[in-house]
């Protein structure tokens, strides 16, 4: 259904990565959402009134309350398709995340209403009727549910959509516990333990724990996180295809929403290169990115000395020290500076998160081993950490 319409009513629906489309996407998919969580409200209320089940009521409310939900993720794109103002020069993406946050939110409160209610069905239970026309009701409702869940997840990859994502966990969750409330439905008539209330109690709980995951989706690129491998190593293909390019280092990718990345990195280029020429395939470069990965991007040239044997035979030696270390351990920027009573050994050490070893650590076991090599050497050593891998 979803498909038909994004056919139909949404133009060039194939161009994802247009601002445009992705907003149509999310208020087409807003608006089906709202529709079919309306009516599965209506339809378990009424099942709910007949059968006299508290899992069955919670259940309808909480399609309400993900009816509302999809009202959120609607205004969420809307207000993330706005163009760039003077108050916000990077865009309105951001509003993706944060409305697939409040998702989340509600998701963790109907989660903790289900599960105090049906504390209070466990402690004066109630008889549960069944009925065909209820279990009917209720097995529409997984198959709305699973397809839901479904469209959700598929249009939440090919957007790279948290909110959709989200809203995907969401229905899923919901298919389950509409399973549970169907399986209980049907069983209850045929034994005398209060499987209602529990069965809340449990759908509740497993609600809870999916609320929690999908938060944790939304919070995570709002709070700044690393790029996605794939997104790294499509960097580096496209920058070190270009001659001129020795080396990439210091990549970061700021994310402004779905489709609004900020990239910057430092490209190594021979230090005798002609840098006219140099500096104009790094414009190329740049371009290439933008028009690629549909982002803005900023690239510092940095010269390095490709031809001194000595430079060269310090640095093989260096690297070897870091391998000793850790291999997870990186070096850019090396060079080396010439004095009357010593050889300044500069360079940078790039030290991913998850490595054993400290800032200081590394530092001091480098300082030690370059001290002691043949030769009056000083080492100049930043430390840093990677941004740009998980």
């Amino acid at each position: 259904m979803v498909s038909f319409f994004a056919h139909y009513f949404i133009k060039d629906y194939q161009n994802t990565e247009s601002p445009s489309v992705r907003q149509a996407y999310g208020i087409l998919c807003g608006s089906v959402g709202i529709g079919l969580n309306f009516l599965l409200f209506l339809g378990k209320l009424f099942a709910g009134f007949l059968s006299g089940s508290i899992a069955i009521t919670a259940d309808a409310f909480n399609n309400l309350s993900d009816a509302g939900s999809s009202f959120i993720t609607l205004i969420g794109f809307k207000m993330a398709g706005q163009k760039p103002d003077s108050e916000h020069p990077f865009g309105h993406g951001r509003m993706e995340y944060l409305s697939g946050l409040f998702v989340s939110a509600a998701v963790l409160i109907m989660a903790f209403e289900l599960v105090k209610t049906s504390v209070e069905k466990i402690l004066h239970p109630e008889p549960v009727e069944s009925s065909p026309l209820i279990l009917a009701i209720l097995a529409v409702s997984v198959l709305v549910k699973l397809y839901m869940a479904y469209y959700n997840k598929v249009l939440g990859r090919k957007l790279n959509s948290a909110a959709m994502s989200a809203t995907a966990t969401d229905s899923f969750s919901d298919m389950l516990s509409t399973s549970v409330v169907f399986l209980v439905t049907l069983a209850s008539p045929y034994t005398d333990f209060n499987l209602d209330g529990w069965c809340g109690v449990a759908v509740g709980l497993f609600i809870f724990y999916a609320g929690i995951s999908s938060m944790k989706e939304t919070v995570d690129p709002l709070l700044g996180q690393p790029p996605a491998e794939d997104l790294v190593r499509q960097i580096q293909k496209i920058v070190k295809s270009h001659a001129s390019v020795i080396g990439v280092h210091d990549l970061l990718v700021h994310d402004y929403g779905p489709g609004k990345l900020i990239i910057s990195l430092h490209a190594e280029v021979p230090a005798k290169a002609d840098f006219i020429a140099v500096h104009d395939e790094i414009d190329n470069i740049e371009r290439e990115l933008q028009n690629t990965l549909n982002c803005t991007a900023t690239i510092h040239m940095d010269p390095v000395v490709t031809d001194d044997p000595l430079t060269n035979k310090l640095k093989n030696t260096v690297d070897d020290f870091l391998r000793e270390l850790s291999p997870d351990l990186k070096m850019h920027d090396f060079r080396t500076v010439a004095g009357p009573t010593h050889t300044n050994i500069l360079f940078d050490v790039v030290v991913p998160y998850g490595c054993p070893l400290t800032f200081r650590e590394v530092e001091e076991n480098l300082n030690e081993k370059i001290r002691n090599l043949p030769g009056n050497y000083y080492p100049v050593i930043s430390i840093e950490p990677d941004y740009g891998t998980r």
